[in-house]
């Protein structure tokens, strides 16, 4: 699997569960691309197809964001940190405009709207799981 180094978006990013249970996570489904685990370093993007698009809807909170399906690569960046992480898109989400205006800051500065669900191994590779949310980098 190869990371970009293309700026593509920035955000904020939860964390999720999918699959089989590993950490805080319980069973659950393996997200609309079937493969989705929360043991690897995966995330659920909100244009992941145009059914995914019409859930998530970022457009309602002014994000454009590009249509990147199953299967895409992303490495994903604390803003702070600089620690890294490179994830497969498994799944939709976040639902972006339930969030619309929300904001995650570290060191003064500051990202708004989720743009990014990462799985909790995935997450806990660049932030503490309890934190939430993090700024960050979205990079292909």
């Amino acid at each position: 699997m190869a990371c970009g180094s293309t700026s593509l978006w920035a955000g904020e990013s939860t964390w999720f569960c999918c699959g089989s249970a590993w950490g805080p996570c319980g069973s659950a489904g393996t997200g609309a691309c079937g493969t989705c685990q929360s043991s690897k370093a995966q995330a659920a993007w909100p244009n992941a197809s145009q059914s995914c698009f019409d859930i998530t809807r970022p457009d309602l909170c002014g994000e454009s964001i590009p249509r990147r399906g199953c299967g895409s690569v992303m490495n994903v960046r604390h803003q702070c940190s600089g620690a890294t992480v490179c994830v497969t898109v498994s799944d939709c989400g976040p639902r972006t405009k339930s969030f619309c205006g929300e904001a995650t800051c570290c060191n003064g500065a500051c990202r708004t709207n989720r743009v990014i669900d990462l799985t909790p191994a995935a997450f806990s590779a660049i932030g503490n799981l309890d934190s939430g949310m993090l700024p960050v980098y979205i990079y292909e």
